[in-house]
């Protein structure tokens, strides 16, 4: 998915204005000098007012946020606002993290995920991939009619799960996390992933097979 361009302003601990960022990198450039630094480094030097360093974090790791935040957030505009509201808590909160008990990425995956699920309300179909295959504009009518309900079938599949259960999706099958990983990010143990998981497949197959069942008695 490609991240749009997202600028945001916030104050830092010493009263400075953060600005200018973006999730393909920070206007202002973010010092060659913090390419090589690790995650655990960028953050300490953000805790200590840093925005070179932070503006590094934000290069690497904004799209992430708002990809994360897109598939689990009802609507793109409510996705923006997570994503660019989490790197502000991370700024915020910098000298909280500790490389010791956590990698940086699944203490980012737990901002976004909880500020996702605290909307509180259902969430709206997910944007699908950039890269879905589209139907080729010469197969036939009834062929393309064909596609494109499944497409809104599986939006509306979607649409029903919890957020729990499209968190774990989203973590294990579009990031790729293992289920421990997956379990950790969303502050659950791996069985619960497991069973939101078996939840949300099974659903989502219900569902399909349903709506085929539907369209093949209107035929």
């Amino acid at each position: 998915m490609q991240a749009s361009l997202i600028a945001f302003r916030t104050r830092s601990p010493g009263g400075r204005t953060l600005s200018g960022m973006d999730w393909e990198g920070a206007t202002d450039g973010p010092d060659s000098s913090t390419d090589d630094l690790c995650d655990a480094e960028l953050l300490a030097r953000s805790a200590s007012g840093d925005r070179r360093a932070f503006d590094r974090i934000v290069t690497r790791y904004g799209p992430l946020a708002l990809r994360l935040a897109a598939r689990i957030a009802p609507d793109r505009h409510s996705a923006e606002d997570i994503a660019q509201e989490a790197m502000v808590r991370i700024w915020h909160r910098a000298a909280d993290f500790d490389a010791r008990r956590a990698r940086f990425t699944t203490w980012l995956y737990r901002i976004v995920v909880n500020m996702c699920i605290d909307l509180r309300r259902r969430p709206k179909p997910v944007p699908l991939p950039d890269d879905l295959d589209i139907p080729d504009p010469a197969t036939g009518a009834e062929q393309a009619l064909e596609h494109d309900e499944r497409r809104a079938g599986l939006a509306r599949a979607m649409d029903e799960l919890t957020p729990g259960q499209r968190a774990a999706l989203t973590l294990v099958y579009d990031e790729g996390l293992s289920g421990a990983e997956a379990a950790a990010a969303l502050g659950v143990t791996a069985k619960a992933v497991e069973r939101l998981l078996s939840r949300a497949r099974a659903h989502l197959r219900e569902r399909l097979l349903r709506d085929g069942d539907d369209a093949e008695a209107r035929t």
